[in-house]
């Protein structure tokens, strides 16, 4: 049993690559999963071997994930939120022929939309950021670029004391992107997952967004340099 279903076992693995873990202990723990499910399945129980030990291989590897697969390890309801997220986005999207919306996975799980939001905040906390990793993709700038190293980032205060009131007056979901986007470091396609909407429109909503912050900003400059 263990040897026919052997690449079941090692395609479930796979579903869990990149997040942290080696490929090869990830499919040691599915083989494990495997050879429980294969040692506690009974076959007058009425359901078939595959939709036993497909739940015991995956129960097997997010214990693993919970146990192992955390570089900054959430509260463990929401470890399990995460997981259960990730996984019922990926069914919705082959289902849907399209990415679910955040209200979607939510009604599909039982959680709330705030639920759906908080697991994917924490989806990707597996692995701890080089501070040299590049925070665009045309590698310029680096994530230690922004952390203030030198005196002159104190001229930026200004900046951001104008910008404060700026941000208030801007409509919820504006708020929302603009958070999504510069504090938790979302890609616009998470984003876009989000609040419901495609990678397209959200890039078109930051750039109007940003285009009106700057103008508002240096309106506000020109109005301090003419009184002064």
């Amino acid at each position: 049993m263990v040897l026919d279903h052997f690449a079941l076992a090692t395609s479930i693995a796979h579903r869990y690559d990149h997040r942290g873990l080696e490929r090869q202990d990830l499919e040691q723990v599915a083989l494990l999963g495997l050879v429980q499910a294969v040692r506690r399945y009974d076959p007058e129980q009425g359901s078939g071997f595959l939709a036993f030990a497909v739940p015991t291989i995956t129960g097997e590897l997010k214990r693993h994930f919970r146990d192992h697969g955390w570089a900054v390890r959430p509260p463990r309801q929401l470890q399990e939120h995460c997981l259960a997220v990730r996984s019922s986005a990926e069914r919705l999207a082959q289902e849907l022929g399209r990415d679910p919306t955040a209200a979607e996975v939510a009604a599909s799980l039982g959680l709330s939309v705030r639920d759906v939001g908080q697991a994917r905040g924490v989806d990707g906390q597996y692995v701890a950021r080089s501070m040299d990793a590049p925070l665009d993709h045309d590698g310029g700038t680096t994530l230690s670029d922004t952390l203030g190293e030198t005196a002159t980032d104190l001229d930026r205060v200004d900046d951001f004391e104008t910008l404060r009131p700026l941000l208030r007056n801007l409509k919820s979901r504006e708020r929302l992107i603009v958070r999504l986007r510069f504090v938790d470091n979302l890609t616009q396609r998470q984003i876009g997952q989000r609040i419901g909407v495609s990678q397209m429109q959200v890039s078109r909503l930051l750039s109007d967004i940003l285009l009106r912050l700057r103008r508002a900003i240096a309106a506000k400059h020109d109005d301090i340099s003419a009184a002064s």
